[in-house]
């Protein structure tokens, strides 16, 4: 869930994202925060989720999100 400071919750099975669909607990709960606000990053996952895009559909890099199965991909 990414609470954005307008008070909008998103929240999202973390198997769309980039990065994250095989991650475990423990590796999901450390994350940082970019200085902007706009981007998510996890240390131990190397993986990062943009803010607006995300609130797009957009779940990963255009090259990844081609090779989704078109439900994703029309999200």
């Amino acid at each position: 869930v990414v609470g954005l400071d307008s008070g909008l919750q998103v929240a999202f099975p973390v198997r769309l994202a980039e990065g994250l669909a095989h991650a475990a607990p423990d590796d999901l709960a450390e994350i940082e925060i970019s200085p902007t606000g706009l981007g998510l990053h996890w240390p131990k996952l190397d993986a990062d989720v943009y803010v607006p895009a995300l609130l797009q559909g957009v779940f990963g890099s255009k090259q990844w999100m081609a090779a989704q199965p078109v439900e994703l991909q029309q999200c």
